[in-house]
């Protein structure tokens, strides 16, 4: 990722550096904007903003809300992924342990194989 070689299980094990500048920074804004804790987004927010400048919030603000919104509107309506989007994710989905979501079931049934959760 932009030169970086980035470590993605930094995602899911906080213990592990992801290795990318400004990483740390926005994976805790992730939490936070998830979160219910005003006062941890608020620290979040000015911690991105100070790692990676104020356009960095507005950046990640976007991508959260529209990924949130797209995923939303996907699973209300049934929309399976598309295959070609399946294909050749099994190594990240199976190292971010993304079958152990409950909404994994929801991939499973659309995958050409049948893999059960």
């Amino acid at each position: 990722m932009l030169g970086h070689e980035v470590d993605l299980k930094a995602i899911v094990d906080r213990q592990r550096d992801i290795r990318l500048p400004g990483g740390d920074e926005l994976l805790t804004f992730s939490d936070a904007v998830l979160g219910t804790d005003v006062a941890e987004l608020d620290k979040a927010r000015t911690a991105l903003s100070d790692s990676l400048g104020p356009a960095a919030v507005s950046a990640a603000s976007i991508i959260a809300a529209s990924f949130t919104k797209n995923d939303r509107v996907a699973n209300g309506t049934g929309i399976p992924a598309e295959p070609r989007m399946m294909e050749g994710a099994e190594d990240i989905r199976e190292l971010l342990g993304l079958w152990n979501f409950k909404s994994a079931v929801n991939t499973s049934r659309h995958l050409p194989e049948g893999r059960a959760v």
